[in-house]
């Protein structure tokens, strides 16, 4: 449903990630469960962990540079030198 937003801007490119994060985490801490029951110990799961918090890092720094970018492209923007108020 939100497929067809994942490239707008900081926001929308937001939602998008954290609902695909959610996504991938529901499917991942299933296959971990699976992992652990079948094999009895815990090591599936601290590497699902691994995984989607390298996944949620990943997805901040892609959301951060895209709202640094939108700013510096605004008529006001201080971390550009451009102090210019809107008219």
């Amino acid at each position: 449903m939100l497929y067809k937003y994942r490239g707008g801007g900081a926001n929308m490119r937001a939602v998008w990630l954290c609902s695909r994060n959610d996504a991938i985490g529901n499917v991942a801490v299933m296959f971990a469960a699976l992992s652990v029951f079948g094999i009895g110990t815990g090591w599936p799961d601290f590497a699902v962990a691994v995984a989607l918090g390298l996944l949620a890092l990943f997805s901040a720094y892609t959301v951060v540079t895209t709202a640094m970018h939108e700013l510096r492209h605004t008529r006001f923007c201080p971390l550009s030198g451009n102090t210019r108020k809107p008219a």
